[in-house]
């Protein structure tokens, strides 16, 4: 599931591009202004922002220059502004699209594709090695020592997620949509039983993890 930050002022467009972005799998942040974006942006791993320039706030070639301080996430501009030089502030700035309005729904979401699959990082190496235990994640296999570990399906899945997000926290939605469903996104209790399986079969002391680690009120992250 990817994650994308709507950023504008008017809610029936907000609301707009949140029922079809959600309706594609979209998971959807929102903010009416340019610092309010920048909060989520530093609070929520993204993989795309959509950005109107007319903020009440700032310019949304501030929030653009303020983004590419510290990442490269694919930002897409959406404006009713179509003078060239505009245009051109707003991709000089750092953004990676521009999109005037009004515009076609099903163009914005096949730039989006497209500027997500650009964003994408190189995958991550196949494996992963702890002092503890080793992840094939091509092979879909963990091994301690010289020892395969027994994974279901499930555990597999949810290490899985934990192990490709390395020093990152991956938030309890988020681990419950990808492992289980849209439908369980709400059942923390399920990650509670599970993230302490896999303590007891991966971490030498399950009750003082290394590895595994919960951030409480937010998610899990995975440390090397």
């Amino acid at each position: 599931m990817s994650t994308v930050l709507v950023v504008d002022d008017d809610p029936a467009l907000v609301r707009a591009l949140g029922i079809n972005l959600r309706a594609r799998g979209y998971q959807v942040h929102a903010a009416d202004t340019g610092a309010g974006a920048l909060r989520l942006a530093a609070s929520h791993p993204l993989d795309a922002v959509i950005l109107d320039l007319g903020l009440p706030d700032m310019d949304g070639s501030e929030v653009i220059a303020g983004l590419r301080g510290w990442t490269d996430v694919p930002i897409l501009v959406l404006s009713a502004r179509e003078q060239s030089r505009q245009k051109v502030a707003a991709l000089d700035a750092g953004a990676d699209d521009f999109i005037g309005k009004p515009f076609g729904m099903d163009e914005l979401l096949a730039r989006l594709r497209a500027a997500i699959r650009r964003g994408r990082p190189a995958p991550a190496q196949p494996t992963i090695t702890t002092d503890d235990f080793t992840i094939d994640l091509a092979a879909g296999r963990v091994t301690a020592g010289d020892r395969n570990v027994t994974l279901t399906p499930t555990e597999w899945h949810l290490l899985e997620v934990l192990a490709r997000n390395p020093g990152k926290v991956v938030d309890h939605h988020r681990l419950l949509t990808e492992v289980w469903g849209p439908a369980y996104r709400e059942q923390t209790n399920y990650l509670r039983v599970y993230m302490a399986t896999l303590r007891r079969k991966l971490e030498r002391d399950a009750a003082n993890p290394r590895h595994l680690l919960t951030e409480a009120g937010r998610g899990y992250r995975f440390e090397p």
